[in-house]
């Protein structure tokens, strides 16, 4: 099995990375060199926005830095026939797709939507402009996926889509207060290796409780979403990384001795609810899971009510900041949850992460490709083109969330974190000038975080700090010192019995974990009459129709 490389993900203060993949156009008709000679091609786009997204003045989702550059560089000309987020996105891809008449392009977010839209003989085969138009480089980040990207999109042998990229993003890391940790004086981690036991995590809640170093009221030891777990490997305020360190892996498909096996009824699962549950009757867990909200452990966070916080490398820049923004002398170190032999379980992402499709009917569908070109190539490696539009760097550097670009979605190498990692440490170290670094998020890091490490400790030094330093940092030193155990799951098409059953089958699990984590019900005889009716509430049918699908 190949090793695990992360790759870039999506968050408000690291958003900025999903701005600055781009690619060098194709020098075809649509190129700027030809804005002068000809009307500009019309091209209606669906739009996936997000919530609370800021502009800068006068901007919006249809007229912003971004879509003014594409316009520009390819001469065309860019409506949304429809802006949502959310699920109310998907219900406006459903409605037209049901009406037979789709937008120019689209994003759409999952392989099921994509096989509709494909049965229904909506969307354009992208095989042949993909390999005329696509550059070197944009084909590049895709084969750095030894194909998986590609292989998602591709129906009867035809190329029906544009696929986002999915790199790994590493395991749930444990964000422990470490100015705490300094106050009263524990140490957790001799070895300075990032990796620490269950048994630690329990020593740190129980101290920060007794201790109460914030003097903080009803202060809690480790709190969980009511969810507990996730199927995203980082999922945040999850359980997942005590599971991960049992050998358990909730809410995942996974093959086993020739068997696919559904992860969140195995026996290290249950072994996983029984720590949770201990931890719940000593009083280490907070007294209201399954009632608490995410707002409420963020509050509870920012209150210094609790030192603990479970996710991903980067919820220091959109997450973490609000302690920092009552406390501007909290600080965070992040750790991995290690199992009995040392190693770090984690699980891979699908490679694919969302998807754009190109109506059947338009004309010209290279401009797909030529858009992809011009954001994850261009705007990578192109820096006259930020001084060609000064606009556009200014996004860049304020970090306006990618999804303000006409494709919201990201296509990076699979090594492309640790990679930037490396780069950004040799800038931080001066053995690289600021001017050799490859990705401009790379050269307005390192500053950032010199100013930091110089005692500039603003909000935005130390987000970046906290995120690129320290949590991708951590996976840098995991992985070069070969502490990660990668588990491959099963990435099933949605079956028949999912479609019908699958709603009340999560709620079944989520309801049955909480009263087992509470003491409502037994570990042991709880656990067995949930997996007996899991599986006989379509469980097992829908085992039984994923195996068919990989046979």
């Amino acid at each position: 099995m190949r090793k695990g490389f992360l790759t870039k993900v999506t968050g408000v203060a690291v958003a900025v990375s999903l701005l600055l993949m781009g690619t060098a156009c194709s020098s075809q008709d649509t190129s700027s060199d030809a804005t002068g000679e000809r009307e500009a091609i019309h091209v209606s786009v669906g739009r996936q926005t997000l919530q609370n997204v800021t502009f800068p003045d006068g901007d919006n989702y249809e007229d912003n830095a971004y879509v003014r550059m594409t316009e520009k560089e390819l001469n065309i000309d860019i409506t949304d026939e429809f802006e949502a987020n959310g699920e109310d996105y998907d219900r406006q891809v459903s409605l037209a797709l049901s009406a037979g008449d789709i937008p120019d392009m689209m994003k759409i977010g999952s392989l099921d939507t994509l096989k509709e839209l494909y049965e229904n003989d909506l969307i354009a085969d992208l095989t042949q402009v993909y390999e005329e138009y696509a550059s070197d480089y944009l084909k590049s980040l895709y084969d750095s996926y030894d194909g998986r990207a590609l292989a998602n999109v591709t129906l009867d042998g035809k190329m029906m889509a544009l696929p986002g990229t999915n790199g790994d993003n590493g395991p749930s890391i444990a964000w422990i207060r470490r100015d705490w940790l300094e106050q009263i004086g524990l140490d957790i981690d001799e070895d300075q290796d990032g990796c620490i036991k269950i048994e630690d995590l329990e020593t740190v809640a129980k101290e920060f409780m007794s201790k109460n170093p914030a003097n903080a009221d009803n202060v809690v030891g480790i709190a969980f979403a009511p969810w507990l777990t996730s199927g995203d490997p980082d999922g945040t305020f999850s359980m997942n990384s005590i599971a991960y360190a049992l050998g358990a892996f909730p809410k995942t498909w996974m093959e086993k001795d020739g068997k696919v096996i559904y992860g969140s009824t195995t026996e290290e699962m249950k072994q996983a609810l029984s720590v949770v549950s201990g931890w719940f009757r000593e009083g280490i867990l907070d007294p209201q899971v399954g009632t608490r909200t995410w707002d409420d452990i963020t509050a509870l966070l920012a209150n210094g009510q609790c030192g603990i916080a479970f996710g991903t490398w980067h919820i220091p820049g959109w997450l973490l900041s609000n302690v920092y923004a009552l406390n501007d002398q909290a600080t965070f170190e992040p750790y991995v949850v290690e199992d009995a032999n040392g190693m770090i379980n984690c699980k891979h992402n699908d490679a694919t992460g969302g998807y754009i499709v190109v109506k059947k009917e338009f004309s010209n569908p290279e401009l797909a490709i030529q858009i992809a070109n011009l954001f994850y190539d261009t705007l990578v490696n192109d820096t006259s083109l930020l001084d060609k539009y000064p606009e556009v760097k200014d996004y860049v550097t304020n970090g306006v969330d990618g999804s303000s670009r006409p494709f919201n979605i990201e296509i990076n190498s699979y090594t492309s974190l640790l990679d930037d990692y490396t780069e950004m440490m040799k800038g931080i170290n001066n053995e690289l000038e600021l001017e050799e670094v490859s990705v401009l998020e790379t050269r307005t890091n390192i500053p950032a975080i010199q100013r930091y490490l110089e005692g500039d400790v603003d909000a935005d030094n130390w987000s970046r700090y906290h995120c690129r330093l320290k949590g991708v940092g951590l996976i840098q030193s995991v992985t070069e010192n070969n502490k990660f155990a990668w588990v491959t799951p099963i990435f099933p098409k949605t079956t028949t019995t999912m479609e019908t059953n699958w709603a009340n089958l999560e709620k079944l699990e989520e309801e049955a974990f909480i009263r087992i984590v509470t003491g409502d019900i037994d570990v042991e005889s709880g656990f067995e009459q949930f997996v007996t009716d899991w599986n006989a509430q379509g469980g097992a049918q829908i085992i039984k129709e994923i195996s068919e699908q990989l046979q």
